[in-house]
């Protein structure tokens, strides 16, 4: 299943991030819920996985976006396809706070 997440995180193109939704069934309930309380970045749960998604830009000005994510105790950060994320102050506070908080889930 990390692997649809991914897959959906890396090809997601056009304007702001969509939300990632997993492609195939899960023992969870299914249900994204999205919360807006940072500026540029975004969280969210699939069914009892977190995921949070920072926006960023790559080397010419596009806008790309960071995903992190758990999977079974590990801690997964998928990046613009191909690219070089660039992240600005406000957006590499988001990235450390949402490495946190995956951190912190991966431990349980």
């Amino acid at each position: 299943m990390v692997v649809d997440l991914i897959e959906r995180a890396v090809t997601t193109t056009g304007g702001p991030a969509a939300p990632a939704v997993a492609t195939t069934p899960s023992p969870a309930p299914l249900s994204v819920q999205e919360s807006t309380d940072l500026d540029s970045g975004w969280r969210g749960t699939t069914g009892q996985r977190r995921w949070w998604r920072i926006r960023c830009s790559d080397v010419v000005d596009r806008e790309r976006c960071l995903t992190v994510m758990v999977d079974r105790g590990r801690v997964v950060l998928v990046g613009p396809p191909g690219e070089t994320a660039v992240l600005s102050a406000d957006q590499l506070v988001q990235l450390r706070a949402a490495l946190r908080e995956a951190a912190e889930q991966a431990e349980r």
